[in-house]
């Protein structure tokens, strides 16, 4: 059965950092473009980093220069560095291929930033 497992997420301080995770079962990831979401409470699920299966990356301005998608097609996991968090990145975070062969949605990993 295909499966998306999300992990990393967590309590954290303003300016603080976190590293996302994100594994697939049943599936692979290695040859798809990925990307990483959020959804904040009230607010539409957006796309906030991508890699492409070449490695090339596209970051929406809210997160540019504070995090940095990657991926290790050895292990078929994508990763996101969360670097000088703040309450506005507060969401459940998803990962998914960005392609037209989107998988199921995971349920996803909680990110809380406050103090």
């Amino acid at each position: 059965q295909v499966r998306l497992v999300e992990s990393g997420g967590g309590l954290v301080q303003p300016g603080g950092s976190l590293r996302l995770s994100c594994a697939a079962f049943g599936t692979t990831l290695r040859i798809y473009d990925m990307g990483w979401y959020r959804q904040a409470p009230g607010k539409q699920r957006e796309l906030v980093a991508r890699i492409s299966s070449v490695r090339s990356t596209y970051y929406a301005d809210s997160v540019k220069g504070r995090f940095t998608i990657s991926r290790d097609n050895a292990f078929d996991t994508v990763y996101l560095q969360m670097n000088s968090l703040n309450p506005e990145d507060t969401a459940v975070y998803y990962c998914n291929r960005d392609s037209i062969s989107l998988l199921p949605w995971g349920q996803g990993t909680q990110v809380t930033v406050s103090s």
